[in-house]
């Protein structure tokens, strides 16, 4: 098996080869933060046109409206192998403008002549989908491409984008709807957001070959990362990628229940029509999930920098099954319900940020694209019990969240387990590994260079006798 070796540290250069605006890293990151804002609402401000959907799609049930949720998340992560694939082959900026015209098509389209669920499973799920992944894994890669010495800071930065950009935007979206009706609003927003992404696309590079920061050393203690680019093949051959999958989708189902479904959780827990500080409370507590899960990438990609990565998933993944499981102990409580739902976003939204930067530590960064794309599509697999799943489940035990609460509670804790007893252990080995057998690669050509020099004056004074 060939690996590719990273290469050596080298002065900055990106400013030269990209030009003054998109060779600083931090326009870069600021771009890819703004085209993650912009589909942000694909995922997170979807619970907000269910009721509309309801009543437009008479007699349809709901597990099938909940399945468009399902779709979206489907299509926004499965084709993410291809897509990175084609991001580190061809660059970010043709695959980012088409992700650009397939978000601003998609929710055209679903918001315009769509007359049922099987629409929008198409227009949303398929056509929507599919440009929000290609617009989410390109400006991840691409954050942990151009920041490995502060990966986690950035690529929590960025999914907080995602994460948190619905934040900026459901009071507005909610208005929209009330003015309009979910399928006009849904249009506007959806040709508004693409000239968004559109222009975002323009400005985004990746960093030359080669290209690392001026004067950066890699952390030595909380953070370990491989000095060896491995291929989406070779990753696939590896058994950290099958454990981070199995955790990855362990760790997301409780976050994706409650997005895909707030609205119907909070009519179970019989608070639906309860008004906190006279708002609504399903928007209320939507905005605020969302600024918690922006806050809660940029802070535990930030702490995993310093704490490491395998330490912060066993905390954060740990408190997170318990604030899960206490769902299904508030009933009745308005004020309970606003306040846990945003501390479970505060302790989930950090998985799109340590699991990006673990790949990019654990597997490299030349091909994080093409890697982060295939460990991402294990949350299409959530969404599947996330969504459809979490709301037959809810239908068959009569309205109640329950069931699907209490599951993921338990995926929760067995994922903050595996992150410290299996793979730590784990990764630390393989990278250790490497790092000797490099050394001993560089000792032996250094032997063979030192013996080669002995023997050249030896030679030249049998020439002499």
């Amino acid at each position: 098996m060939t690996l590719g070796i990273v290469a050596a540290e080298q002065p900055e250069s990106a400013r030269e080869t990209c030009g003054r605006i998109a060779g600083n890293r931090w326009i870069q990151l600021v771009c890819g933060i703004i085209a993650m804002i912009v589909i942000s609402n694909y995922q997170y401000a979807f619970t907000l046109f269910t009721p509309g959907m309801k009543q437009t799609f008479t007699g349809v049930p709901y597990a099938k409206i909940a399945a468009v949720f399902s779709a979206f998340i489907l299509f926004e992560t499965w084709p993410m192998p291809v897509a990175g694939y084609f991001v580190d082959k061809f660059g970010i900026r043709k695959l980012m403008t088409l992700g650009a015209v397939l978000i601003a098509l998609g929710w055209v389209l679903g918001g315009t002549i769509a007359t049922s669920p099987m629409h929008l499973y198409f227009y949303y799920g398929v056509i929507a989908g599919t440009g929000a992944g290609i617009i989410y894994i390109s400006c991840v890669a691409n954050a942990v491409k151009w920041f490995p010495d502060r990966r986690g800071l950035a690529v929590g930065l960025t999914a907080a984008g995602f994460g948190g950009g619905a934040a900026l935007s459901i009071m507005p979206i909610a208005h929209t709807i009330h003015s309009m009706g979910w399928a006009h609003a849904m249009a506007v927003w959806g040709l508004g957001q693409g000239i968004v992404a559109f222009v975002a696309a323009a400005i985004l590079r990746h960093p030359p070959d080669g290209w690392v920061p001026a004067h950066w050393h890699h952390a030595k203690h909380a953070v370990v990362q491989s000095k060896v680019n491995y291929s989406w093949t070779q990753t696939l051959a590896r058994p950290e990628f099958y454990l981070l999958y199995a955790m990855f989708f362990f760790a997301c189902a409780g976050g994706l229940i409650a997005t895909g479904n707030l609205s119907q959780i909070a009519k179970s827990l019989k608070v639906s029509d309860v008004k906190v500080w006279g708002l609504a409370i399903v928007p209320l507590t939507a905005t605020l999930t969302s600024a918690c899960n922006a806050l809660s990438r940029i802070l535990w990609g930030t702490v995993s920098d310093r704490l490491g990565r395998e330490n912060t998933m066993f905390l954060t993944f740990g408190i997170e099954a318990v604030l899960v499981f206490m769902v299904t102990k508030i009933a009745g409580a308005p004020l309970a319900f606003v306040a846990l739902f945003s501390f479970i976003f505060l302790f989930w939204g950090e998985i799109y940020s340590l699991f990006s930067a673990t790949v990019g530590d654990v597997f490299g960064a030349k091909n994080a694209s093409a890697d982060y794309g295939m460990l991402y599509t294990s949350k299409g697999l959530a969404s599947v019990f996330a969504g459809f799943g979490a709301a037959a489940l809810a239908a068959y035990f009569g309205g109640s969240f329950s069931v699907p609460f209490y599951i993921s509670a338990v995926l929760c804790g067995v994922a903050s387990i595996l992150a410290l007893l299996v793979l730590k252990p784990l990764i630390r080995g393989r990278i250790a590994d490497e790092s000797r057998r490099a050394e001993g690669v560089a000792l032996s050509a250094a032997l063979a260079q030192a013996s080669t020099t002995e023997e050249t004056p030896e030679k030249h004074l049998t020439g002499v006798r």
